[in-house]
């Protein structure tokens, strides 16, 4: 089974050491509203009884002093700037400065109406362990249909069997890597010996800072017989 290395340079879109996005930080508290009691009326103290007469007259008055008035609109503002605006999804997302990339790895060679697996191979170069889930995605070529097992058990068929889909948790290290197993059968009208493309290996990841190495084809080697030879 052959393996060619990726080898691609570390990408400039990805941050420099020091320098990953900054994550979410809480919005600022609101502040309080001004006590309508402080404000200065500019008038000079009246009679006591007259003064009195008009303070429980405003008191009294529904559209002064009802649920309407206490409805403070600056208290409102503070409220919606709480909690709940701190936590803000996009701003709160994890990120990393991760860089998963697809290793070539031709499977080993099948017989018309054989199996054989493809080894979907991903690392991470980046500075960081990745933050996120990443998914890998495997595209057969035509005459080869994902049969499984599959490795990790999530891994499912789609477009009736010419795609599979394998996700990973994150916590993928640096310089560390992994490998989805996908077991498919040749149709047995391929021809042999001939050599089976259009297969490709993908990946993707949202804290991935390159996206120019995610992707890698493979081929499949189509030979008579992968029985042993007789001895002579």
């Amino acid at each position: 089974m052959a393996a060619l290395a990726a080898g691609q340079a570390w990408a400039d879109t990805c941050a420099p050491d020091g320098e990953a996005p900054a994550r979410g930080a809480s919005a600022p508290a609101a502040e309080p509203a001004a006590d309508p009691g402080t404000a200065d009326t500019g008038g000079t103290a009246a009679d006591g009884a007259e003064a009195g007469a008009a303070d429980a007259g405003a008191a009294a008055d529904p559209a002064a002093a009802g649920p309407g008035a206490a409805a403070d609109p600056a208290a409102a503002d503070a409220s919606a700037a709480g909690p709940g605006a701190a936590a803000d999804p996009a701003a709160a997302a994890p990120t990393s400065d991760s860089d998963l990339y697809v290793v070539r790895m031709d499977p080993d060679a099948a017989s018309p109406g054989g199996t054989t697996t493809v080894h979907a191979f991903v690392g991470n170069r980046g500075r960081d362990t990745t933050a996120s889930p990443f998914t890998l995605v495997v595209t057969l070529p035509e005459g080869v249909t994902a049969e499984g097992p599959y490795f990790p058990e999530n891994c499912y068929a789609f477009q009736e069997g010419h795609r599979v889909r394998c996700s990973f948790p994150a916590g993928l290290e640096r310089f560390r890597s992994a490998t989805a197993l996908v077991t498919v059968r040749l149709a047995s009208t391929v021809p042999a010996p001939g050599t089976l493309t259009g297969g490709w290996v993908s990946v993707r990841g949202a804290d991935d800072c390159n996206d120019e190495n995610n992707k890698q084809p493979f081929e499949i080697q189509v030979v008579e017989t992968t029985d042993p030879r007789p001895a002579a």
